[in-house]
């Protein structure tokens, strides 16, 4: 018993509403009225007023709302802390990720300094970290050593007479490439961004995401493993060019360069073993250790002092020029062979940067605008192609250094541009020893996080088949396609699946739940009670073009009525029905004929019967009644046939094989075909009238109790035509064998849509209701019985008043 409450009931009646009531309750503005609101909207589009302005200029530079806002008290040292943190991770990883790209290490840091300069002044989000990223460097370096491989570039060196690879011109074409398709996508982006075209990302579901960064990562570890053991495998591309590669280098194991693979290996074990420390020690760090940087550090030194390019032939980055580069235009020619990876490099790092913006969004209570992201993107892409940069979005790692340490605004943004600058200006080249060995162990040792995504097999095994597939799909398609058609085929099977879900519904048969007004499935809950004479039926998805026969199909099982096989019966009846009519006819008119050459010839001989005469005229039409092969009867054995005259209107009933003493005319079900034919009947006869509207309960074929079906549709979006000729068909056969149809839960667009195809011309609308108890109502008031329960059209409202004492 619960105390503290008591509910009172409130009895309200209220009439059944369909949707022909409710356009008339809801019809209160005349034409005049709605033509003044209607010119009303649109002088208010298109006024422009300082409010309006502003909101817009706001909303496409989001650093107007914030900054002017900003304390520096109370956000100026969070964000100066977390910005120098990320900015520190920004060197290691620029330059590393670089190599990735297939580009010398310093056009990493052009990408970790212009585009974060942008994303300040349009990006919504405070706290993701603008850089380089390494799906996005994969990608790019698959299409600069598609577009520019080495074979493209080789040289006869004077002094040797060897053929060699001119390191200068192919660099220099690969970031040709690279701005090319940054501004290309970065194009895409702000397009898409200012069409209000965000809702892009939306299609790149979780699972597949996971699972094409996981496949992104084995490739970014495959073309590391290069650098690692020293070796110089040769270029694939195109599909499968991720195993040609593999087995090449599997090839090379022997000729392993064993000094790089020395520093590799201790690289990856330092980095390992202090990023745990640090991940163990994180909770009394305020600032993270800089784990890379310190490394890069250790490495270059001791590179310079050991002398390890001379000594041991250890590859190193080599000269790095110091200072910014001048803006250039990008090589337009380029944009033809690279229009399809800018697409998918500006679908895939929206995606990510999307995501990550969202997670802290809700994470610290703001909202991001997803096509203002795109715009944001956009502009930091296509004007960082400019300064030879390639395409960047949000890093996950260093995004979450500048959660974790405090960064409140995007002013962290500007602190870590201000050190990568720094970097670029005075100390860029102090980094030329370093071992290019150190940067693949970064990039081994960051990939990390990534390869834990392959426990997401597991957990989709146990939560959605369906997903797994997905995974296992974008997965294997990535790995043997490469990125960009992976990605492709990827986007195009997840698209399969929601077709498949779509198609291939639940379908269910709903029941009353007694007290409420809730209908549920009959099949899931034990306490509803299926209405007698009705049949709710309902659909899990949809009726479109794909599964409106299966629709169709269900239907017909649910409701236990195979409406195709009853109407074809009930056809082949009137079929046989109308031969036999103009079987009738046609004897009708010979009898006729027959008896105006009796009567004259009567005439002529003055009246004399003839009994001889009269058995022959007889005996023949006795003979061409029984041989007719329309009618399919046998002449059978000691058969008799009798004339029995049945109406003053010469109307003659031939019957067959029966006595007339004891003969009867039954019902259609009690007769065969042939047993009975009416001559001298026209079309107006009344048996003939009778079996035009014969119905399948009088054939006594088939018996059912369901007088009324309703179609939940309130899961229905849309309604495309041959959903909608589907709906129509089923109001006419149903309608034929005296099973009314009833449409409920209709959305306002469904109905539009309707209304659109021509739905209500020969449909009323009485026969579309708000709700379903609502149609249940309508079909007990209309088609009810002493058998049916009472059911009261009263609405029970339930008031719960918070009071000391129990309810009653």
């Amino acid at each position: 018993m619960v105390t503290g409450k008591t509910c009172t009931m409130y009895c309200v009646e209220r009439e059944i509403l369909d949707e022909q009531r409710l356009e008339e309750l809801s019809r209160r503005l005349d034409s005049s009225q709605t033509h003044t609101l209607f010119s009303h909207r649109l002088k208010n589009s298109l006024r422009c007023s300082i409010p309006k302005l502003k909101r817009t200029v706001v909303g496409f530079l989001p650093v107007l709302y914030w900054l002017p806002h900003y304390s520096v008290w109370d956000y100026g040292m969070p964000d100066l802390i977390s910005g120098i943190s990320v900015g520190i991770m920004h060197l290691p990883q620029g330059m590393a990720y670089a190599l990735l790209a297939s580009l010398p290490p310093v056009f990493g840091l052009y990408s970790s300094f212009y585009p974060a300069l942008v994303y300040f002044f349009f990006g919504s989000s405070r706290h993701i970290s603008i850089g380089t990223f390494t799906i996005l460097s994969i990608m790019v370096g698959s299409v600069t050593e598609r577009l520019a491989p080495d074979e493209n570039f080789l040289i006869v060196n004077k002094t040797s007479g060897i053929e060699e690879v001119d390191i200068t011109a192919r660099d220099l074409y690969r970031v040709q490439v690279a701005a090319a398709t940054t501004v290309l996508g970065g194009s895409i982006q702000v397009i898409l961004g200012l069409m209000q075209f965000g809702f892009v990302g939306t299609y790149l579901s979780e699972p597949l995401v996971r699972a094409y960064t996981s496949a992104a990562a084995a490739h970014a570890v495959l073309a590391q493993l290069k650098t690692i053991f020293g070796v110089s495998p040769a270029r694939f591309s195109g599909p499968l060019s991720m195993v040609y590669t593999l087995v090449d280098v599997c090839g090379l194991l022997p000729n392993t360069h064993l000094p790089t693979l020395v520093v590799s290996v201790l690289s990856i074990v330092i980095l390992i073993t202090a990023k745990e420390l640090n991940n163990r020690c994180r909770k009394k760090l305020q600032v993270p250790i800089p784990v890379e940087l310190i490394v890069i550090v250790v490495g270059t030194l001791i590179s310079f002092y050991a002398h390890l390019n001379e000594t041991y032939e250890i590859s190193v980055v080599g000269k790095i020029p110091s200072g910014i580069q001048p803006p250039t235009m990008p090589n337009a020619s380029i944009f033809p062979e690279v229009v399809v990876d800018a697409f998918a490099l500006a679908i895939v790092g929206y995606a990510i940067s999307v995501s990550l913006g969202k997670t802290f969004a809700l994470k610290h209570g703001y909202k991001i605008d997803s096509s203002q992201e795109l715009v944001a993107l956009g502009l930091s892409n296509a004007v960082g192609g400019f300064f030879q940069c390639y395409s960047v979005c949000a890093s996950m790692s260093r995004s979450l250094i500048q959660e974790t340490t405090g960064g409140r605004t995007q002013m962290a943004g500007i602190a870590s541009s201000v050190i990568v600058l720094v970097t670029m200006m005075k100390l860029g080249s102090l980094f030329q020893e370093l071992p290019k060995a150190v940067l693949a162990a970064i990039v081994f040792v960051n990939l990390k996080g990534m390869f834990k995504q392959y426990t997401d097999i597991v957990t989709l095994w146990r939560r959605n088949k369906i997903d797994l597939v997905v995974w296992l799909v974008t997965w294997v398609s990535t790995l043997l396609l490469n990125l960009d058609m992976g990605l492709a085929a990827s986007i195009s099977f997840a698209m399969l699946t929601v077709i498949f879900r779509t198609q291939s519904p639940r379908y269910s048969v709903l029941g009353h739940l007694p007290g409420t007004e809730l209908y549920l499935d009959l099949e899931s809950h034990r306490e509803v009670r299926e209405v007698p004479g009705i049949t709710i039926f309902r659909s899990s998805a949809t009726i479109y073009f794909a599964n409106a026969e299966l629709y169709l199909e269900a239907l017909k099982e649910k409701s236990g009525l195979d409406i195709t096989k009853m109407i074809t019966y009930k056809r082949r009846q009137e079929a046989k029905q109308r031969k036999r009519d103009r079987r009738a006819a046609r004897r009708a008119k010979r009898q006729a004929k027959r008896q105006v050459n009796i009567a004259a010839s009567q005439r002529s001989r003055g009246g004399v019967f003839s009994v001889e005469e009269e058995a022959g005229q007889l005996g023949e039409r006795g003979r061409d009644f029984i041989q007719d092969e329309e009618s399919g009867w046998k002449n059978r054995e000691n058969s008799t046939v009798f004339i029995m005259p049945e109406t003053p209107n010469n109307s003659w009933v031939y019957l067959k094989g029966t006595d007339p003493e004891t003969t009867t005319l039954g019902s259609m079900s009690d007769l065969q075909d042939g047993d009975i034919t009416t001559l001298g009947c026209s079309s107006e006869d009344t048996l003939s009238r009778d079996l035009e509207r014969i119905s399948l309960g009088s054939l006594g074929k088939w018996t059912w109790d369901i007088h009324s079906i309703i179609l939940d549709l309130s899961t229905a979006n849309f309604i495309d035509t041959v959903a909608l000729k589907t709906l129509r068909n089923i109001f006419h056969d149903f309608g034929e064998i005296d099973v009314d149809i009833y449409i409920a839960g209709c959305q306002a667009p469904v109905v539009e849509q309707l209304e659109q195809g021509g739905f209500f011309s020969d449909i009323t609308k009485e026969r579309l209701f708000t709700t379903v108890h609502d149609a249940v109502l309508y079909c007990i008031n209309l088609r009810g019985d002493g058998t049916l329960p009472n059911y009261d059209i009263k609405v029970v409202v339930y008031s719960c008043l918070t009071t000391t004492h129990p309810p009653t």
